[in-house]
């Protein structure tokens, strides 16, 4: 059988509110929260194709993994939210912001209202709106401010002030940069041979400092974290390069290393939910615990692959972004076309998913090898409301069954470039068949000649 000397990837593509496992989330690093409802608000008008309805628009807050707890504005107004999400913090170019010439403005928003200008009277006299803001008004005003540029929605702040405080905020708002991420490491995956260091991994926090962890089995294995001198290390800063220092004979393995820090996140970075939940932005944060994590693969011979993934919201799809520190190549099948990677090359395949919908592949190689990237594709803002009333922020986040849209599976699948009548090639141990709803993916090491 073909899976038995190779590699397998089981994938699946589910609807939209599915649940993704806490241990499997994909993330490039930095803080994950859980939301825990709209705090702050007041009311607005959204206007939608000649109707009139009330809203509800203001701050949301989210409870950090680890300690801390955020503030956020919602930057996709028709999505509505699903009750106790999880959120990563995400790049903006893997979330609605990727092709949204008016992000750098949000920004700016976040930056000269409402929580970070906390004095109201100041912000008041400073938009001329004639009269006193209180913090549910000046929350409106913001939201509406950033519906504006985010969603490009006709809304307006039911309260006068609130209403000449978006008005000014849109009318005064410039482009501005996005902010560095709180914590990552590039690339969160390395391969090589046993019997030296397999590296650099890449350090970019906006912290002084964070804590590097060693692999939880590091005094039996005898795998140490070391910088670029060989040294070990417990602590490193942006820019430092870690590196796994692997015994000679060890054997044929995986292990990960962790950085941690605390810190207060940048104003304006995006928080995509890990299911299907409304988009939002940091307005605030406390100092919150922020980490990453990066794996190392090795053995002795043959094809030494490494396997990272991030959504590519430009191509409308997941990239899988496979190395090989080999000395032989490593050849896979993905959704109906064959990659080989060479020996000491890299090459980056990305695989199409369906917006708004979640995504589930594992693979699973030789020597503990193991690989599990889950998500939702969420590259775009809802076009409209997913079902009345449920469109909008609410004091409590709406149930996990009001959001996100759900097309047939079969047709959700045709997307990736399968469909139930994909057969089983055999010729090259491929297979993307349906199987309970799920789309299965067979890969394999391409077979060395005589005498390798």
């Amino acid at each position: 059988m073909a899976v038995a000397s190779g590699l397998m990837a089981v994938g699946s593509i589910a609807g939209a509110g599915a649940a993704v496992a806490d241990d499997a989330l994909q993330h490039q690093g930095g803080a994950v929260a859980t939301l825990d409802g709209l705090q702050t608000y007041d009311e607005a008008v959204l206007h939608t194709d000649g109707k009139d309805q009330e809203i509800l628009a203001g701050l949301f807050e989210m409870t950090v993994d680890g300690g801390g707890q955020l503030q956020t504005y919602c930057i996709d107004i028709h999505n509505p939210t699903q009750d106790q999400a999880k959120y990563l913090e995400t790049p903006w170019d893997q979330t609605s912001l990727n092709d949204n010439e008016n992000a750098g403005k949000i920004r700016w928003i976040l930056q000269h209202s409402f929580p970070q200008v906390n004095d109201l009277a100041a912000l008041a006299k400073r938009a001329e709106l004639g009269g006193p803001l209180t913090d549910r008004t000046a929350a409106a005003g913001t939201q509406v401010a950033i519906w504006r540029f985010s969603d490009g929605a006709d809304v307006t702040a039911s309260d006068p002030q609130a209403e000449k405080l978006a008005d000014w905020l849109e009318k005064s708002a410039q482009d501005l940069a996005e902010p560095k991420a709180s914590l990552s490491l590039e690339p969160n995956a390395v391969s090589g041979k046993p019997g030296g260091r397999l590296g650099p991994v890449t350090v970019r926090t906006d912290a002084g400092e964070v804590a590097v962890t060693p692999p939880a089995d590091a005094a039996a294995s005898g795998i140490k974290i070391t910088d670029e001198a060989g040294k070990p290390v417990t602590s490193a800063a942006d820019g430092s390069k870690l590196y796994f220092d692997v015994p000679e004979d060890a054997a044929d393995g995986t292990a990960a290393l962790g950085v941690q820090a605390s810190l207060s996140v940048p104003v304006g970075r995006a928080f995509a939910s890990a299911t299907k939940s409304q988009t939002q932005i940091l307005a605030g944060s406390s100092q919150s615990t922020v980490s990453a994590k990066a794996t190392a693969t090795w053995a002795k011979a043959g094809a030494i692959p490494s396997l990272s993934a991030k959504k590519n919201c430009a191509k409308g799809g997941v990239d899988i972004t496979a190395g090989n520190k080999g000395d032989a190549p490593f050849t896979f099948s993905l959704a109906g076309f064959e990659h080989t990677i060479e020996a000491g090359a890299s090459r980056t395949v990305t695989v199409p998913v369906a917006e708004d919908q979640a995504y589930d592949f594992t693979i699973i190689g030789p020597g503990g090898f193991k690989k599990n990237f889950k998500g939702v594709l969420d590259c775009k803002t809802a076009s409209a409301p997913q079902e009345p009333g449920t469109e909008t922020p609410s004091p409590q986040p709406s149930p996990a069954s009001a959001g996100g849209t759900s097309a047939g599976l079969e047709g959700d699948l045709a997307a990736t470039g399968g469909s139930s009548a994909t057969p089983m090639i055999a010729g090259i141990a491929l297979a993307l068949v349906l199987v309970g709803g799920g789309a299965v993916f067979f890969f394999r090491k391409k077979k060395t000649t005589a005498g390798e």
